[in-house]
């Protein structure tokens, strides 16, 4: 005779079908277990493309004011990124590891950008030469464990490279100078002209097109998973400050970080 515990009996009760229904301590345990999984990895997902996302706005509301003021600090400010950067990619969590290589791939959109505004901003032909400056590192690091680093440096750097082509489409590159050397008097109505420039049929539809092609690529890139929806991440929050700057040039031209 086989004997059934209490502790069983107490938790288990037979269906009316004969199968076993678990009780209600075990259900509960088992219908709790699996959203907080889900819930995890959603947020897992989500992180590093928030932080891709994050970082692509630190140039308009950090980096751009400080260049103007003391750009060699600014430049020298690369080098605690980067170091934090590779700190973290050695931690034994892949979450800080990953977060780590993004730092890195930063470092090298940051220093860049220093480079640019601080010395070069009446140039804009050389813009998009210095951006690309760790090029060869990023593409040789996709096969690396830096891949996530060349990830979110690569997409920030077509997202750049999509920027200057469509202003010299529609015809504002030739007074990207004139509203860099202009006062801050005068830069505000130069650059309300620029944005003016911009806002018409041909040049709409020429941004319209741009714009559609790039979400296209962010949608693709997105459902390959991995270290695209960093890059998609990066992409698609460069078109969003790119239309938040149209906006101020048009409405505060003192808050679009140009002037």
């Amino acid at each position: 005779m086989i004997r059934v515990s209490s502790s069983l009996s107490s938790s288990a009760v037979l269906a009316p079908s004969g199968t076993v229904s678990l009780g209600p301590d075990l259900a509960a345990l088992g219908t709790s277990e699996r959203p907080l999984t889900q819930r995890v990895a959603l947020t897992a997902g989500w992180f590093l493309p928030l932080v891709a996302a994050f970082l692509i706005t630190v140039p308009v509301f950090l980096q751009a004011p400080w260049v103007r003021i003391a750009p060699a600090s600014a430049v020298l400010f690369t080098a605690p990124i980067l170091m934090l950067g590779v700190l973290l990619e050695r931690h034994h969590r892949q979450s800080w590891s990953e977060l780590g290589a993004v730092l890195v791939g930063f470092s090298g959109s940051w220093l860049a950008g220093c480079l640019f505004w601080g010395w070069s901003p009446m140039h804009p032909i050389w813009h998009l030469p210095i951006e690309a400056f760790a090029l060869p590192l990023a593409l040789a690091g996709l096969n690396s464990r830096w891949r996530m680093a060349g990830a979110f440096y690569l997409a920030s750097l077509v997202g750049t490279a999509a920027t200057d082509g469509v202003m010299a489409l529609t015809g504002v590159m030739p007074l990207w100078p004139r509203v860099v050397a202009a006062s801050l008097a005068e830069a505000g109505p130069l650059l309300k002209q620029a944005a003016g420039l911009v806002i018409q049929p041909l040049p709409l539809l020429t941004i319209g097109l741009a714009a559609s092609l790039l979400m296209l690529i962010c949608r693709q890139l997105w459902r390959r998973g991995g270290i695209w929806r960093v890059s998609a991440a990066t992409l698609a929050t460069t078109l969003a400050v790119d239309g938040l700057f149209l906006a101020a040039a048009l409405l505060a031209p003192g808050l679009s970080g140009l002037i």
